[in-house]
C-alpha cells in the first residue's frame, strides 16, 4: 500500500514541477520579466541632489556601524561572568 501512496506522490510532484516549468517558460517568452521602462526612469529621476543625498545616507550607515562595532567590542571588554 505504501508503495503505492509514494509511486502517487512522485507522479503528482513531476506533474506540479513541470506545470510550473511551463509556466515560467511562458512567463519569460511573452515578456511577463521586462522592464523597458527601468533604466529611463532611473535617468529621469537621477539628479546631483539625490546622488548627494545617496552618499550621505552610506556614510550614515557606515558610521552607525562602526559604532555599533565598538560598542559590542567595549561590552565584550568589560565583561564579567557572575560568580
Amino acid at each position: 500500500m505504501s508503495e503505492n501512496i509514494v509511486i502517487l506522490m512522485i507522479g503528482v510532484s513531476t506533474f506540479l514541477g513541470a506545470i510550473g516549468l511551463l509556466a515560467l517558460i511562458w512567463a519569460v517568452r511573452t515578456g511577463q520579466f521586462d522592464d523597458h521602462s527601468k533604466f529611463i526612469d532611473a535617468v529621469r529621476h537621477d539628479n546631483e541632489e539625490d546622488l548627494k543625498d545617496a552618499a550621505m545616507m552610506e556614510e550614515k550607515r557606515k558610521t552607525y556601524k562602526k559604532k555599533i562595532k565598538q560598542e559590542k567590542l567595549e561590552k565584550e571588554k568589560n565583561y564579567r561572568p557572575a560568580d
